[in-house]
């Protein structure tokens, strides 16, 4: 590399790795990853990994300079990679405009249960690297192949020509990407393509005569979702899907199992229902309202057998934080890469969050009378809660990131479970101090759940990004502090972007859309949770689904372990993969499994060509671009709606004009599909 020798702690070389332009490039690129995630997030219930593209990007802007690293880049990527993990705090905050607490995201309120929460999950997950991440067999597949991605492009003696052609293709490919799915999204909102197809029908009587349906969504974004989920994922998924709509909704909605529930006593919102309901309506009604909550029950089992394993490494990571931070008290200098932000003060540093945590649930305890009786128990609670399912759930986090990927790590079911806890935890006070339920508690609850969930999506993305680190030989404290930062970037955002699309778009249950002609955003996740925390506190959560759905998952669970054993890993049914398949919208699931079929067919087809590693990287680019382009297509529409107060402004075919909108839109995604990937193998080729 091109530094100069320099005596520093631990040996080695004055590097260029936390600079300021790499911070303000990384904080730049937080901000469109933030945003692009959190549209995404609203609307189909999914968010990405950013790193890798977020290193491209970096590698191209900063070659120019003579004086860039692999270090520097590995910088911009952390901040980028954790300011826009920090979006899928979205799947928790905007319940509490659903429940209307909130009319709108107050700004500081948000930002500060979101840096609060995100800083602890930095601190968290430090004492966790050297047990998750130096110590471990774990595959880390997205922070290896990040890894893999800046020692190819970074500045460097080593660097070869092959390598500077790849980091401009890939920068290139993730333009075209973006351009096509955003380009796409735009005829879309022109109605000159249908966005989604879908199709619902009673069964005959010989086969129950309940109901069912299927969808399909022609999103780019979920094209490029499912190839980066991969094909396991994508299939676990699938199994979920046909196990809600194939077999769940059409039981729950068959006349004989509504005539034994009610003859039972089991209460079935199918009977709530007006006669002669649409196969739409009522398979609709019944998935949202009693399907999903065994998908929640499937999720919530899954993360605690997760958890459940994750024992040894736990303290295994516990006790190598301190016997370094003895051996640094003896004075023994450590490697370079060795040396973690002091043990010490990482732990001044959670302090001092937790007393912010402290303070910003007594200021939320004196807005009700309900909480006010009671504030120094349930502060004192809530702070106890933070810590010890916090840091549980940063292990879970981490060691599934390690695992299976960011992106498919159990952020849902770590989001599940935290609110059924704080929610039960919450009525124990209630009864504790005599005090009837009332929507500030709920508030309270979920607001403990946000800074719970902010802590899991950050230990998720840390870990993956300390691999990365480790793998170029970045020092482990100055991308600690970096991750901070990449922190304070999402956070200072997110608030911003969920106002805009609150008021373009609206929440269930929140204020109406600016515009009556706009399309409520479905937030997946936030509607279950808080669900969840109403039905838990006002004590009309059915159980018996969460139950069954738990029996489900330990179903699945033991065939997930046979399958695994059996064909020696090569065959797995992640549980948490099936639970999501559960409660995403089937439209969803269906692209899903298509993109993730997508990608393993291009991934075969060039596993036997000389440039099979590079066309893995550029599909990889390919699948980032069209998140990106499709994302911020949609955080640009709410902004046009909201300036000109109309949902339909870019509307050019009306409704009834005769136009072929779907045998369009099918031709169109099949054509720009194959087109891409044909494409980014040609441009893989020339590399």
């Amino acid at each position: 590399m091109t530094d100069t020798p320099a005596s520093t702690p631990g040996g080695g070389a004055k590097r260029n790795e936390t600079t300021v332009r790499a911070l303000v490039l990384g904080c730049i690129l937080a901000v469109i990853f933030t945003a692009a995630n959190t549209y995404l997030g609203l609307l189909v219930g999914l968010t990405f990994a950013s790193a890798i593209p977020a290193a491209v990007i970096s590698m191209a802007v900063l070659r120019p300079f003579r004086t860039s690293t692999i270090w520097e880049n590995m910088t911009v990527q952390t901040v980028a990679s954790v300011g826009g993990a920090m979006s899928s705090i979205i799947f928790v905050l905007p319940g509490l405009v659903m429940i209307a607490w909130w009319m709108k995201f107050p700004y500081w309120e948000t930002v500060v249960i979101c840096i609060l929460g995100g800083v602890l999950g930095v601190t968290f997950s430090i004492p966790l690297r050297r047990a998750l991440v130096v110590n471990s067999t774990l595959p880390y597949p997205e922070g290896v192949a990040a890894a893999e991605v800046l020692k190819v492009g970074s500045r460097g003696a080593e660097q070869t020509e092959s390598a500077v052609r790849e980091n401009a293709s890939g920068l290139w490919v993730v333009v075209a990407g973006s351009v096509v799915s955003a380009g796409y999204a735009v005829l879309v909102a022109m109605r000159v393509f249908a966005g989604e197809a879908a199709r619902f029908l009673k069964l005959p009587a010989a086969l129950g005569g309940g109901a069912t349906g299927i969808g399909f969504s022609m999103q780019f974004a979920l094209l490029g979702a499912g190839h980066l989920i991969g094909l396991t994922v994508g299939l676990a998924q699938l199994f979920g899907l046909l196990l809600a709509w194939g077999i769940a909704v059409p039981v729950l909605t068959s006349p004989d199992t509504i005539a034994w529930m009610t003859a039972h006593g089991i209460p079935s919102i199918a009977t709530t229902l007006p006669a002669g309901i649409s196969a739409e309506d009522l398979a609709s009604t019944v998935w949202s309202k009693e399907v999903r909550l065994m998908g929640a029950g499937v999720i919530g089992i899954a993360a605690l057998w997760t958890l459940m394993k994750l024992a040894g490494p736990l303290v295994a990571g516990l006790s190598s934080a301190l016997a370094a931070q003895s051996r640094r008290n003896d004075g023994e200098v450590l490697e370079r890469t060795e040396q973690d932000i002091p043990i010490t003060l990482v732990g001044a540093i959670s302090v001092a969050a937790l007393v912010g945590i402290a303070g910003l649930l007594a200021w939320l305890t004196q807005s009700s009378p309900a909480l006010a009786g009671s504030a120094v128990l349930l502060v004192a609670g809530g702070l106890v809660y933070v810590v010890v399912i916090g840091f549980a759930v940063a292990a879970i986090c981490g060691y599934m990131a390690g695992l299976i990927g960011s992106s498919n790590s159990p952020i849902s079911g770590v989001g599940i479970l935290a609110i059924i806890i704080a929610s039960l935890l919450m009525l124990g006070v209630l009864a504790l101090a005599g005090v009837p339920a009332d929507p500030s508690i709920i508030a309270f609850a979920l607001i403990v759940t946000a800074v719970v969930f902010a802590v899991a999506v950050i230990a998720n993305d840390n870990l993956q990004d300390l691999k990365t680190g480790q793998l170029v030989g970045a020092t482990p404290w100055r991308q600690q502090a970096a991750l901070i930062v990449g922190v304070a970037a999402g956070a200072l955002v997110i608030p911003l972007i969920l106002n805009l699309l609150n008021q373009a778009f609206g929440f269930e249950g929140g204020p109406p859309a600016i515009a009556a002609n706009a399309t409520t955003l479905a937030a997946p996740q936030a509607t279950l949770i808080s669900a969840l925390a109403r039905g838990v506190i006002g004590g009309d959560l059915r159980w018996d689904l969460i139950g069954l759905g738990a029996v489900i998952g330990g179903v699945i669970i033991v065939l997930d372990e046979t399958l695994n054993r059996v064909s020696k890993g090569r065959i797995k049914l992640p549980p948490l993969a099936v639970g999501i398949g559960f409660y995403l919208p089937a439209a969803v699931t269906t692209m899903l499994v298509v993109g993730a079929a997508a990608g393993w067919i291009y991934d075969k087809l060039i596993k036997t060509t000389r440039f099979a590693d590079v066309g893995r990287r550029m599909g990889v680019l390919l699948a980032s671009g069209l998140i990106v382009g499709e994302s911020l297509f949609g955080v640009f529409n709410a902004g046009i709606i909201v300036a000109t107060r109309d949902g339909e402004w870019a509307v050019v075919i009306p409704d009834g004009a005769g136009w072929p909108a779907m045998g369009a839109a099918v031709v169109a995604f099949l054509a720009l599909g194959f087109g891409l990937y044909a494409w980014v193998r040609r441009r893989s080729a020339t590399v």
